[in-house]
C-alpha cells in the first residue's frame, strides 16, 4: 500500500477503499475550524482580563474570523475545485496554523484580531474543500452517511472547544488556546497526503471572478453590518456596509443570470430542495449559536463555573448530536427530507423556546434539556439539510456547493451571535439600570451595564472598597445575575419565535415524499445538468 495518496479520484476504476479513511481527515480538519470559534467563548474572560479588553473589542476578537470566513468560502471553493480539492484542504490548513501560531504570540489586540482574520481566510479554504472531497470522494450509496459523520462533527466541535480550551486555561494562558491547533493541522496535512486522493473538477472553464468578487462584497458587508449595528449602534460604518451589501446582492444576482458560466447559478434557488435546504441551515444555526452563546455566559458569569467545568456541561450537547445522527441516517431514507429538517427545526425550536423559563435561581439542571434538545436537534436536520444542497451541485461544482452550504451555517451563525446577543445585551443593560440605577455613580454603572462581565467586576472593586462593602458588593452581583437572566429568557423568546417561523417557512418550501417520487433530482425537483454517479459507479 503506498504511504501517498496520488491516484486522481476521477482516475480510479471503482470507490476509493481507503475513502473512511480519508472521511476521518476531512473531520479532523473540520474540527479545529469550528472549535477555533466555540473555544473563544471559555477563552474570553481570560483576554478581556490580560489584554484589557472593552466590549467592542472582544466582539471583534471573536468575529474577526467570522467575517472573511463566510465571505471567502464560495469563492475559494471554485478555486478549489477548478485547481486541486486536495491542495486547497492542506494550504488552508497551513493557513489556519500560521495564524494560530501568531495568535498564540501576539498580545495587542490589534495583532489578536488580525491572527483571528487569518485564521478565518484559512478556515474559508478548509470548510468547503472538506465537503467537496467527501462528495468527491463517496458514491452516491454511502454519501448520506458520510455527510452525517462531517454533521456530527460539526455539533462535536461545539462541545469540544470549550472543554479543550477549559481544560488548557487550567495550567495555561489564553494563547494555548490557538496554540492547540497547530499539532492537529499538521496531523491532518500529513493525513490528507496519506489517506484524501486528489481531486478537480474536469473540464471546468474559467472562474468567474466578477461574480466571486461580489459575493465576497456582498457577504462581507452584510456580516460586519449585522456584527457592528446591533452591538454598537446603527452608525455611518454599519449602515453604509448594510446598503454596500444590498447594492453588491443585486449586483451578483443580475451578474450571475447573465454569466454563461457563473459563479453560483442563482437559478438553482428556484429549486425548491435547494432553497428549502438553504433556509434550513440559516434559520437552524442562528437559533442554535445564539443560544449556545448566551447560555455559555450564564453557566460561567452567573453560575461561576471555570472553563473547564463550562466545556464539560456542554458535553451532553455531543452525545445528542451523535444520538439525532445516528436515528436521522436510519429515519431519513423512510422518511424523507423534509419530515427529518422540520422535526430537527421544531426540536431545536423547543429547546430555545426552553430558555424562556430561565430566571436568577437557575441552575445548570435547566440548561440540559434545552442543550439535549439543541444537540438532537443538530444531528437530526444539518445532515440531510447538507447532503441535499450538494446534490443539486455538478461534479464541476462540489467546491461551490460546499461554499454555499457553508456560508448559510456561518451567516446563520454570526447573525444569531450578532443579533441575538444585541437583544441580550439591551434587555441586560435595561433591566440592571432599573434594578440598581439609583445606587451606583455613573461611571461604574456604564461599567457594570456594558456587560455582565463588567457588572461583576465592578462589584468585585466594590467589596476592596472600605466605603462600600460586602453587602453592596453582593447586592450588585444579585442585581447583574437576575439582569443576566431576565436577558436569556427575553432574548431567548425572540428567538424561539424567529426559528418557529423559520421552521414553517422551510415547511412551506420544502417539497414532500410524493413530490420527489414523481421527480427526477433531489425530492423531486429536475435533476442537475451532469447526472451523479449511480452505485458502483467510478467515484469522481
Amino acid at each position: 500500500m503506498p504511504l501517498l495518496a496520488t491516484t486522481p479520484v476521477d482516475k480510479m476504476n471503482g470507490p476509493y477503499p481507503r475513502r473512511w479513511w480519508a472521511l476521518l481527515v476531512l473531520c479532523l480538519s473540520l474540527l479545529i475550524v469550528v472549535m477555533a470559534n466555540t473555544s473563544l467563548i471559555v477563552a474570553a474572560p481570560d483576554m478581556t482580563a490580560d489584554l484589557g479588553l472593552s466590549s467592542s473589542d472582544l466582539q471583534w476578537v471573536i468575529d474577526g474570523y467570522t467575517v472573511p470566513y463566510a465571505a471567502l468560502m464560495l469563492v475559494l471553493g471554485a478555486i478549489g475545485d477548478k485547481y486541486s480539492r486536495r491542495g486547497a484542504l492542506i494550504a488552508g490548513l497551513v493557513i489556519f496554523a500560521g495564524g494560530s501560531v501568531m495568535g498564540s504570540l501576539v498580545e495587542e489586540t490589534g495583532l489578536v484580531i488580525a491572527a483571528r482574520a487569518v485564521m478565518g481566510v484559512g478556515a474559508a479554504v478548509v470548510m468547503p474543500a472538506t465537503l467537496s472531497l467527501l462528495v468527491a470522494v463517496f458514491p452516491r450509496g454511502e454519501r448520506a452517511r458520510a455527510i452525517t459523520a462531517w454533521t456530527a462533527t460539526s455539533g462535536l466541535a461545539i462541545a469540544v472547544g470549550p472543554l479543550v480550551a477549559g481544560w488548557l486555561l487550567e495550567d495555561h494562558a489564553w494563547g494555548s488556546t490557538f496554540l492547540v491547533n497547530v499539532p492537529i493541522a499538521v496531523l491532518a496535512v500529513v493525513g490528507a497526503l496519506a489517506l484524501v486522493p486528489p481531486s478537480r473538477a474536469a473540464g471546468m472553464g474559467r472562474i468567474d471572478y466578477v461574480g466571486g468578487l461580489l459575493s465576497i462584497v456582498s457577504v462581507g458587508s452584510l456580516v460586519y453590518a449585522s456584527i457592528e449595528g446591533p452591538h454598537f449602534g446603527w452608525g455611518a460604518g454599519p449602515v453604509a456596509a448594510a446598503v454596500v451589501a444590498a447594492v453588491g446582492l443585486v449586483a451578483f444576482v443580475a451578474w450571475e443570470l447573465r454569466h454563461p458560466h457563473p459563479m453560483l447559478d442563482v437559478r438553482r434557488f428556484l429549486q425548491r430542495p435547494f432553497s428549502g435546504s438553504m433556509l434550513a441551515v440559516l434559520f437552524f444555526f442562528f437559533g442554535t449559536y445564539g443560544a449556545i452563546y448566551y447560555a455559555t455566559q450564564f453557566l460561567q458569569f452567573v453560575l461561576g463555573f471555570g472553563a473547564l467545568e463550562t466545556g464539560v456541561r456542554l458535553l451532553p450537547l455531543a452525545g445528542a448530536v451523535f444520538v439525532g445522527a445516528a436515528v436521522t441516517g436510519r429515519l431519513t431514507p423512510k422518511l424523507g427530507v423534509k419530515a427529518m429538517v422540520g422535526s430537527g427545526m421544531a426540536i431545536g425550536t423547543a429547546g430555545v423556546f426552553l430558555l424562556v423559563l430561565i430566571d436568577q435561581g437557575s441552575t445548570y439542571a435547566d440548561f440540559l434539556a434545552p442543550m439535549l434538545l439543541l444537540g438532537l436537534a443538530i444531528g437530526l436536520s444539518v445532515s440531510p439539510a447538507t447532503d441535499t444542497i450538494m446534490g443539486t451541485f455538478p461534479e464541476s461544482e462540489l467546491g461551490v456547493g460546499g461554499g454555499a452550504n457553508d456560508t448559510a451555517l456561518e451567516l446563520g451563525g454570526s447573525l444569531g451571535i450578532a443579533v441575538l446577543g444585541s437583544l441580550l445585551g439591551t434587555a441586560y443593560r435595561d433591566e440592571l439600570g432599573s434594578l440598581v440605577g439609583d445606587r451606583l455613580p455613573a461611571a461604574a454603572l456604564d461599567t457594570a451595564q456594558d456587560s455582565v462581565g463588567g457588572g461583576l467586576a465592578v462589584a468585585h472593586r466594590l467589596a476592596t472598597d472600605p466605603a462600600a462593602g460586602t453587602e453592596q458588593a453582593q447586592a450588585l452581583t444579585d442585581a447583574v445575575g437576575r439582569a443576566f437572566a431576565h436577558g436569556v429568557s427575553t432574548t431567548s423568546l425572540v428567538g424561539g419565535i424567529i426559528m418557529a417561523a423559520g421552521t414553517l417557512i422551510v415547511l412551506a418550501v420544502l417539497p414532500g415524499r410524493r413530490r420527489h417520487a414523481a421527480g427526477n433530482g433531489p425530492e423531486g425537483e429536475p435533476a442537475p445538468a451532469t447526472p451523479e454517479p449511480e452505485p458502483g459507479d467510478s467515484p469522481r
